[in-house]
């Protein structure tokens, strides 16, 4: 990258963060002719969190554990895993940065953002400086791990973050997670797949405590099998370095003192947007308690001009949630401005378990909290004999749960552990946003042999 050496630099849109959100934004008004900056501390993250340690290495070692060759070695398996991964990432990192890099009106700056004013951006690397001044500016500098008080937690040489797994070239012999959450279930999952010994301490009753009770149950289910430990009920109480790694030691759902030792700890315990040193309290941008940038429905922060998209925002930490939040700014500079959060309906998410689970709209707990009538449908995979799709891949795992208003048919809720769950829930959020009932679900013509025919099973079983 050529280095800046300008004394200021005056644009259009100044994009703090390379995420989805302002990276698509910035290349978008790029193209249009406006004078754009993309401003990324590290060469590193060029892209944004999802290409570099997030969802593309995630699903891309998901995707080797379950295609891998069993005539070799595990560590081997591993290694080639991690390998064809980094070559991955390293690949798209290059293609988003080139995506700016090659318009005329787009520069791409690495540096730390300060703001200094409420138009004004100060970037600085090492001793160099740029001032930046900017009709627009866009926050999206993403989220990060947490790491809670528990002593010897941040001492430990044993404990990564997400990001720290992810990086590692070498299988792990025994990984101990701590959390139970989406990112701990998945990295548990594919973890156990390469036969790493896995244990999970989770301080909630259960795992995947924002999905149903039995859900969640089929869930764990599916990682016993794959030969991890679950520990539900526990709270950890310190972690401490020794010759076999780090000691995570907890109390039990009984009560009772017992403790673990792993080559690696997995701290999956939350993520906070990524705000620390901006100086948004100096320009009067609000921030929340964690540290979220507070945003109207049309992502505008306390600063009209100013706008947070992705995670630097508080709301979902998905990729996708991030796209649609660049439609709403584009929306608001160049369209009708009419665009905002509000318009979402019906947005699925994943847990790349495998089989993956898919869910969008209410669980059946929240749709009887609601106090509507519902009518629930629950097929296990193995038992769908007119879905032979599943027969032929070799995953008969997983089972679908529908949850449907009773006196409207609307579909109030899905979940799907299956194979093909992420392509399957996507159809359902489809549907559910143009209205589309469970009867015309169950009666819809689907290609045979595939997945998306267990709908007319599934939504045939409401009765």
């Amino acid at each position: 990258m050529e280095t800046q050496t300008d004394p200021g630099l005056k644009v259009d849109l100044a994009v703090i963060g390379f995420g989805k959100g302002g990276k698509t934004l910035a290349a978008t008004l790029a193209r249009q002719g406006k004078r754009v900056v993309m401003i990324e501390q590290s060469p590193a993250m060029y892209g944004g969190t999802c290409i570099n340690i997030g969802c593309v290495p995630t699903k891309a070692l998901v995707h080797q554990a379950e295609h891998q060759d069993r005539h070799l070695e595990a560590d081997e398996r591993y290694a080639l895993a991690a390998q064809a991964t980094s070559s991955l990432t390293s690949l798209l990192r290059g293609k988003n940065f080139a995506m700016l890099d090659t318009l005329d009106t787009a520069t791409v700056v690495t540096g730390r953002a300060t703001f200094t004013g409420p138009h004004t951006l100060l970037v600085t690397a090492g001793e160099d400086r740029l001032e930046i001044e900017a009709a627009t500016i866009v926050i999206n500098t993403g989220a990060e791990p947490t790491l809670p008080p528990i002593p010897g937690l941040a001492q430990s040489a044993h404990v990564v973050t997400s990001t720290g797994l992810l990086a590692r070239d070498a299988r792990p012999r025994h990984l101990v997670v701590l959390g139970g959450g989406y990112v701990a279930v998945e990295l548990a999952s594919l973890h156990a797949q390469f036969g790493v010994q896995v244990t999970m301490l989770q301080r909630s009753g259960r795992l995947l405590t924002a999905e149903d009770t039995d859900t969640a149950a089929e869930v764990e289910t599916l990682l016993t099998e794959a030969g991890a430990r679950v520990l539900t009920g526990v709270t950890v109480r310190s972690v401490a370095d020794d010759d076999g790694g780090a000691r995570v030691t907890f109390t039990d759902a009984a009560g009772q003192e017992a403790s673990v030792v792993g080559d690696v700890v997995l701290a999956a315990l939350g993520r906070r947007p990524v705000t620390d040193g901006l100086g948004l309290a100096d320009v009067g941008i609000d921030v929340d308690g964690r540290g979220g940038v507070v945003v109207d429905e049309h992502l505008r922060t306390s600063l009209p001009w100013v706008y947070a998209v992705g995670d630097a925002n508080g709301g979902p930490q998905f990729t996708y949630v991030s796209l649609d939040d660049y439609r709403i700014v584009l929306d608001q500079l160049t369209g009708a401005g009419t665009r905002s959060t509000r318009d979402r309906v019906a947005v699925p998410h994943t847990v790349f378990t495998s089989p993956p689970l898919g869910r969008v709209g209410m669980t059946e707990a929240a749709a009887r909290e609601s106090g509507r009538p519902v009518k629930v449908a629950v097929r296990r995979v193995a038992d769908m004999a007119t879905v032979p799709r599943a027969r032929i891949v070799g995953e008969q795992r997983g089972v679908m749960k529908a949850v449907v208003d009773a006196e409207t048919d609307a579909v109030l809720g899905v979940a799907i552990l299956a194979y093909d769950a992420h392509e399957l829930v996507n159809t359902v959020a489809l549907a559910m946003r143009h209205g589309v009932t469970a009867s015309e679900l169950r009666d819809s013509i689907w290609t045979h042999p595939s997945m998306t025919e267990a709908f007319n099973d599934l939504f045939g079983a409401l009765g």
